[in-house]
């Protein structure tokens, strides 16, 4: 059996001297891994770095098994960052985090599309941060926790919109809010109004921390998993900026 599609490389674990074990999420076959040989060479070792577009062939004898990889590089994402350490973080966060939730050979394009877009944003900081908590909002609806944040839980209001239930995932207003902000998660205007204005850092964190709960709470606890180190790094880096009043455009 054997495919060829185009794929986004989450992650490579190397395997006996010169072979690695590389975790793609390809267009139309979803999360996929396979062997490649010689991963350590000049010329396959750079498509084989988090983020890296190729064109990837599939072979095996059966389908379940796990099949070799040839992997053509198409963009070296990684190579575009690496004197960025916050795009670098996020970069590292986002594939990291597809590849331990994301379902093995089960077909989601739509965050395939959206992980592109994230990736040919990163020279534009005033626009990847927003994109990655969106691409952070449509893991959860994809794998069937989708936030209910359109509008109030207990008004019906579609604006105003403040805050989120850290149980049910429903926004509320600002004034429904009230009694119980300090038991709600932000919910950052970014999300809900597109006409909203480049978020700040703040929003960022916030919305990191919205996803984060339920990313954790629906996701990854049922398997008895824990959020990826990279993902742990990002919120790291991005809450020490904070905490000494920094910007998205300060590094």
């Amino acid at each position: 059996m054997d495919w060829t599609d185009q794929a986004i490389t989450l992650g490579a674990r190397a395997h006996g001297e010169n072979s690695a074990i590389v975790t793609l999420l390809t267009k139309t076959h979803g999360r996929h891994l396979g062997l490649v040989r010689g991963a350590r060479s000049k010329s396959r070792a750079p498509s084989l770095q988090p983020g890296s577009l190729v064109e990837a062939k599939w072979r095996a004898r059966l389908n379940e098994h796990l099949g070799t990889y040839t992997i053509e590089a198409k963009k070296i994402h990684v190579h575009t960052v690496l004197n960025e350490p916050l795009e670098l973080a996020a970069l590292s966060s986002i594939c990291a985090l597809a590849e331990t939730v994301l379902p093995e050979r089960e077909a989601h394009s739509a965050l395939y599309e959206g992980l592109l877009v994230f990736l040919d944003s990163l020279d534009d900081r005033e626009v990847w941060p927003m994109v990655l908590v969106k691409w952070e909002v449509g893991l959860l609806k994809e794998l069937g926790y989708g936030l209910e944040i359109e509008s109030c839980a207990v008004s019906g209001e579609t604006e105003g919109l403040t805050h989120v239930s850290p149980k049910s995932g429903r926004a509320v207003t600002a004034a429904e809010a009230a009694p119980y902000a300090g038991k709600l998660l932000p919910l950052p205007g970014f999300l809900t109004d597109d006409r909203r204005a480049t978020p700040t850092l703040a929003d960022v964190v916030d919305g990191l921390a919205l996803t984060g709960h339920f990313i954790e709470r629906r996701l990854l606890r049922p398997h008895e998993r824990q959020m990826p180190d990279a993902r742990e790094r990002l919120i790291a880096r991005l809450n020490r900026f904070a905490a000494r009043g920094g910007s998205l455009d300060t590094d």
